[in-house]
């Protein structure tokens, strides 16, 4: 168990140590050398401003906001939740200044696009360094299939007869490009912008896709940039966020009312509109990267590492097999498809809570009370709600002219191992994109969340 969280975490002040299939063209340690060494921002990758604060071991100053500050003072609790942080309270990091605490421009952006919320100050005084150790939810798959199987009696004998079907359905129909995407991780190319093309499909049969593209796309934004706003961020040791943000708007409609990735499947012309139209000197090279990059960490996620990505297919397979070769990439459908169930409302404390004492109790015994977003350290950051070793002081926030926040009213607030209740709306199986004329798939990622009664929650993953 704590093997499986410790390869879900990435520590990048040292070398890459994860287990991997076999067959790779390329390995982690590959890809970590070009992506930190021949990119123009990957130095980012190591020496950012989070990362020094962390291993620091001084307090800590973190952003939230929130829409709900009476329940919070209602109730004298804070309570975390699920996404991209499994769960924590989600945050973004403060520097300190002579003018006061200036947002990290993850934080800087959520002030600026979410005026309704209200800014709180949450200072975190730990009892020592902080391991730099981020969790990277594209592999948590083994961990999703775990806890499914391990509660899997909660569903009745036709809802898993359900979700077996759907899973195989989406297998079937997306198996062709799963075959593709392993064997140009193990060399073979494949033109990109078919590839990219042959990605939009699939991922309307296996929404996990649609994160992965997402955040390669992403990566390679936020590490190819050379904007002027790009490199004032990097003077400051943060990563541009706001690149992917408007890469995710520009994708999707109403990306801002429901943060979805598993509706992020652009086909190629359109990737290149969208780069175009962001940063037209990244066009060039998006195209074969995703094709590289995406393979790669499809075979990486998706496949056990016992396995050989050469050797492996999707094709005419059955689910008892891959659930052995492909645990990760079956944990992820899983974890996505079970929440459309209609009880799902009733039983997403079980499967989510155990995931989140699993995590709790890693965090714990690694000394992090301040858990990060690791796909790259990019400044989400939350804090661990049961840490025993640290201080947390909360405070509301007062912003100035020039943008820095002071702590204003002090609040009398408890953490407590409590995950905010959570809704998905029903799918709609028929829904049309209308940029792309396709089908697409509704999902609802939960992100950091303070409710202390059941609410609906209109959050983002990562």
């Amino acid at each position: 168990m704590h093997d499986e969280w410790e390869h879900a975490h990435m520590d990048y002040t040292v070398p890459a140590q994860r287990h991997i299939p076999a067959s790779l063209a390329e390995s982690e340690s590959d890809w970590r050398d070009y992506l930190e060494h021949s990119t123009p921002n990957g130095w980012l990758m190591q020496n950012n401003a989070m990362t020094e604060a962390l291993v620091s071991g001084r307090p800590m100053h973190l952003l939230h906001v929130t829409k709900n500050i009476e329940a919070i003072r209602a109730s004298g609790e804070l309570h975390v939740s699920t996404g991209c942080l499994v769960g924590a309270l989600y945050c973004s990091p403060l520097a300190s200044q002579r003018d006061g605490l200036r947002p990290h421009n993850l934080g800087a952006y959520l002030l600026r696009t979410k005026p309704s919320t209200t800014p709180m100050i949450l200072e975190v005084t730990p009892d020592g360094p902080i391991r730099p150790k981020g969790i990277d939810y594209l592999h948590l798959g083994p961990i999703h299939l775990r806890t499914f199987q391990r509660y899997q009696s909660f569903l009745t004998p036709a809802e898993n007869e359900q979700l077996d079907r759907a899973v195989l359905t989406g297998l079937r129909l997306a198996a062709p490009f799963l075959d593709t995407a392993l064997r140009n991780a193990a060399g073979h190319a494949t033109p990109a912008p078919q590839f990219i093309d042959q990605l939009s499909d699939a991922v309307m049969h296996v929404p996990f896709l649609g994160y992965l593209y997402f955040e390669v796309v992403s990566e390679y934004l936020m590490l190819h940039s050379a904007t002027s706003e790009t490199k004032t961020y990097a003077q400051v040791g943060e990563l541009n966020n706001w690149l992917y943000k408007r890469l995710a708007y520009a994708a999707v409609d109403g990306m801002d009312q429901v943060f979805d990735l598993s509706r992020f499947h652009p086909r190629h012309h359109r990737l290149v509109q969208i780069i175009e139209g962001m940063e037209p000197a990244l066009v060039p090279g998006v195209a074969e990267y995703v094709r590289r990059r995406l393979s790669h960490l499809f075979a990486r996620t998706a496949l056990h590492p016992s396995q050989d990505a050469a050797t492996v297919t999707f094709q005419g397979t059955d689910l008892d097999m891959l659930r052995k070769a492909a645990p990760g990439l079956i944990g992820q459908i899983v974890f996505r498809e079970i929440r459309y169930m209609p009880r799902y409302r009733q039983l997403y404390h079980c499967f989510e809570k155990a995931k989140a004492l699993e995590a709790w109790n890693y965090w714990n015994c690694e000394g992090i009370p301040t858990p990060f977003n690791g796909i790259l350290p990019k400044g989400e950051i939350g804090i661990n709600p049961v840490y025993p070793r640290s201080t947390v002081r909360v405070w509301l926030a007062e912003q100035d002219s020039k943008g820095c926040l002071h702590p204003a009213d002090e609040i009398a607030v408890i953490f407590t191992p409590h995950l905010a209740s959570w809704w998905v709306p029903p799918r709609q199986h028929e829904l049309q994109d209308t940029a792309e004329n396709s089908q697409v798939k509704l999902a609802l990622e939960a992100r950091s969340s303070i409710l202390p009664q059941r609410s609906s929650l209109n959050g983002i993953s990562t």
